[in-house]
């Protein structure tokens, strides 16, 4: 707004999500406690394997008699009663180490996300009746020091929907830790960022979701939970001013944008850069289907022209062939039919020339 000075240099810093999710996921694993099974678990028995020969497993087994446990397995991960795979042990590298570099650019990131409103609403906060983004108040805040009067503050600016967003949230955890005295989980909320605490502290911490953080000890994991961008911060005006002082010539290097417009097809498409470039390619050429040179004749014909005229030859008096086949037949059956009508004679000759005759019928005169 005109008369009003402008938002820390910090604020437009790139937002770089893959950043801020990496740091965040290892940075998180900083807090965790070793465990480990107990390194006698399942080892408490006198057991050795019996060894070849009597056809059984050679895993190790309880000695003993008297009891149905001598001569169960023993030890085995497989075996009732004995130890787990692998068994856990405390000296697993439980912590991560992460570049400074890296754990700078990425709290700079979420500042720059933390001004956009955008993005602060995308993370579920409760933000429409807050008059601007990043949301910055009197340094008299600082020194709140009731409950009743940090709701009257958040209230005054709108902010008192995202506290009672998060507070109608808590429900029972899910799993086991409901057991382990983290019973409850509830949503963020707003995150107060001071310079000096003079009371702010005491006045806002028994807010269901409210965190607070000092500005010269900004922490990522407050910053974007879950490593998601965005976090509603309300700025005390003093704490807004130090960013200048924390980032910037003086204090910790502000991470520059790899590409000052990242509109990348504006820049293919301007003017400057078509007008260098080689003109479009013409498409590829395209390849036809290879051909199978036994069906196809023209495929033959490429590759052996008298083979294909050859076959063509064949193929042409195939089909002249199979033009004259009805003429051949009837032909055929004519010729057929002809001679089945001198059968019936044929076979009466033949059956009157066969007959076996009596040469003394008539005696012996054969002149006569």
């Amino acid at each position: 707004k005109p008369g009003e000075p402008p938002p820390p240099a910090v604020m437009t810093a790139p937002m770089r999500p893959d950043i801020v999710q990496f740091v965040h996921t290892n940075m998180s694993k900083n807090n965790r406690q070793a465990y480990s099974v107990s390194p006698w678990a399942g080892k408490q028995v006198s057991a050795s394997s019996w060894g070849t020969g009597r056809a059984v497993a050679r895993i190790p087994r309880v000695g003993g008699g008297g009891t149905s446990r001598s001569g169960q397995g023993a030890f085995g991960n497989m075996c009732r009663g004995g130890r787990m795979f692998a068994p856990t042990k405390t000296w697993r590298k439980w912590h991560r180490k992460i570049n400074s570099t890296q754990k700078r650019y990425a709290v700079a990131s979420s500042l720059a996300a933390s001004a956009v409103p955008a993005l602060v609403m995308a993370r579920g906060h409760k933000i429409d009746e807050v008059p601007e983004i990043p949301l910055v108040m009197d340094t008299s805040i600082e020194s709140a020091k009731k409950t009743s009067a940090a709701k009257d503050i958040l209230a005054s600016v709108g902010a008192l929907a995202d506290v009672e967003k998060a507070a109608d949230s808590k429900k029972i955890r899910a799993g086991k830790g409901k057991a382990r005295n983290r019973r409850y989980v509830l949503r963020r909320g707003p995150l107060v960022i001071y310079k000096s605490n003079d009371g702010v502290e005491q006045a806002f911490r028994n807010l269901p979701g409210v965190e607070l953080c000092c500005v010269d000890r900004l922490n990522l994991l407050q910053l974007a939970p879950g490593g998601h961008m965005g976090r509603f911060c309300i700025w005390s005006q003093s704490a807004l001013d130090s960013l200048n002082e924390i980032y910037g010539s003086e204090g910790k290097s502000i991470p520059e944008d790899l590409m000052a417009n990242a509109d990348l097809a504006r820049i293919i498409n301007s003017d400057e850069v078509q007008s260098v470039l080689n003109p479009a390619k013409r498409a590829n050429k395209r390849y036809l289907r290879k051909k199978n040179p036994i069906k196809s004749l023209k495929a033959l014909a490429k590759l052996d022209p008298y083979a294909a005229a050859a076959r063509e030859s064949e193929q042409r008096a195939e089909a002249a062939r199979k033009g004259n086949k009805a003429a051949t037949l009837a032909k055929k059956r004519a010729a057929a039919k002809s001679k089945k009508q001198f059968k019936a004679a044929g076979k009466a000759f033949y059956e009157q020339v066969s007959k076996q005759g009596d040469v003394c019928e008539d005696g012996f005169n054969i002149g006569a």
